[in-house]
């Protein structure tokens, strides 16, 4: 049995000429780092954020997770070269 969550939602509006929601995007994107998400705000989500912003946002938001990464080890090796 389905139930209304488990279709996706219909939307007129080509991919990528659907308006950009920088916050929604980000939050999106924030969510799925994360690895939480309700199915009603994935399903929200797919029917309304563009694709393309999303990949694009992903690949920011791991580039500076990497970056931050980084930096840690390097604050963490250099406090136990100094220590």
């Amino acid at each position: 049995m389905t139930t209304p969550h488990d279709t996706p939602v219909a939307d007129s509006t080509p991919l990528t000429q659907r308006k950009l929601s920088l916050l929604a995007t980000v939050k999106a994107v924030a969510w799925s780092f994360f690895g939480v998400r309700r199915g009603a705000d994935y399903q929200a989500d797919v029917a309304r954020l563009n694709p393309v912003h999303v990949a694009i946002a992903g690949i920011i938001g791991g580039a500076c997770f990497i970056g931050v990464l980084v930096l840690l080890v390097r604050w963490v090796v250099a406090m136990a070269a100094g220590a």
